[in-house]
């Protein structure tokens, strides 16, 4: 379901997976102007005014979720429409034009995954100067700031954190462990390798790490080359695998299998391919993400602000949408804990984050 992007936009679309740029920031105390209820998240009155249009970079397997969620959300919401589009061809400028599009359409919500973390808090900008609301959904912008009311992301450092403590502990905690991972200059890489690197210090030299296999989540056939290149080299002395990006996840499970290696491979993201190498005993686990839940409760977010019901009390602010260990015991109802982990995200919302009237 990948398409290849061109070489101006591989910075982005090779470091998609898990992509908060920051970790998430304290959220300021509850005050009585937050209509939270003691059932939880704060009803939308009003939404059949407000229509969301969800819009990552281009098409990426990691945002078909967001189908079924912008489904989900116009019904239980009762919003004016929601629309998913992912057409923007891993381009800015045609993500732009795409959004002012949808403006043109009546679309006066909007969740983005930006193309250019660099470059999208200018969109951010002239979307809020129209009166729209706005949210950063799996990517937060680059730097320190977020022109976004609000950004839901997975924190990335956490998620590799644990997907390589999960491949620690599956190789009883010593041997030689590689990571593969995506675009090596991109920020998000960067805090993966920061990740896994605590991971491994925490062992006291037990185990091993070998040098990064970055640059290798292109495609699904550049992280085939790269994974049966290093088992051919190295698959005899390497203990475990920790892919924290998309192909190379789902090209190591497949890799290891086929070369009959006792290489425990932990991977990212919940790919049929990779459940159902984990209920095969090919890959020892998975860290799942949270994407249906980044569109579901960030459409329902979006509409209480676009609606007038509720401002953010800080503006910006980052939330992590959450990353989940999946392995053979979980693998079969591990849905339902990332599921509750959404509705937690909307009470957080409603208690912490919003001023409602």
């Amino acid at each position: 379901m990948r398409i290849a992007p061109s070489a101006a936009c591989c910075l982005i679309l090779l470091g998609l997976v898990g992509c908060s740029t920051r970790p998430t920031e304290s959220a300021a105390v509850p005050t009585a102007a937050s209509t939270a209820t003691a059932s939880g998240p704060v009803e939308l009155r009003e939404g059949s005014k407000v229509k969301v249009a969800l819009v990552p970079g281009g098409a990426h397997p990691y945002f078909q979720p967001w189908k079924e969620a912008a489904r989900q959300s116009a019904a239980d919401f009762h919003l004016g429409g929601v629309v998913f589009n992912e057409t923007a061809e891993w381009d800015q400028a045609k993500q732009n034009n795409l959004l002012d599009s949808l403006a043109a359409q009546g679309y006066n919500a909007f969740g983005v995954f930006g193309v250019s973390p660099t470059d999208i808090n200018t969109t951010f900008g002239d979307l809020k100067s129209k009166g729209f609301a706005v949210a950063s959904l799996a990517s937060c912008p680059a730097g320190d700031t977020n022109e976004a009311d609000f950004c839901l992301s997975t924190d990335v450092e956490v998620a590799a954190y644990k997907a390589a403590k999960a491949a620690i502990d599956a190789m009883g905690g010593k041997g030689v462990l590689v990571h593969l991972t995506g675009n090596n200059v991109d920020a998000n890489t960067q805090r993966r390798i920061k990740g896994v690197d605590k991971a491994v210090e925490e062992t006291s030299g037990a185990v091993k790490l070998l040098p990064v296999v970055a640059d290798v989540d292109k495609d699904l056939q550049t992280a085939q080359k790269a994974v049966a290149d290093l088992l051919a080299a190295r698959g005899k002395e390497i203990g475990g695998i920790v892919s924290t990006a998309y192909n190379p996840a789902v090209a190591a499970a497949a890799g290891v299998k086929k070369a009959g290696l006792p290489i425990k491979v932990v991977a990212i993201d919940d790919d049929p391919e990779i459940l159902r190498a984990i209920r095969e005993g090919s890959a020892y686990a998975t860290i799942a993400q949270n994407p249906r839940g980044q569109a579901y409760v960030g459409s329902w977010a979006l509409a209480l602000l676009q609606s007038q019901q509720c401002t953010m009390r800080q503006p910006g602010v980052v939330i992590d949408s959450g990353s989940f260990l999946v392995t053979k015991e979980n693998v079969d109802g591990y849905d339902t804990e990332r599921r509750k982990t959404s509705e937690q995200i909307k009470q957080r919302f409603a208690a912490e984050l919003l001023s409602c009237r």
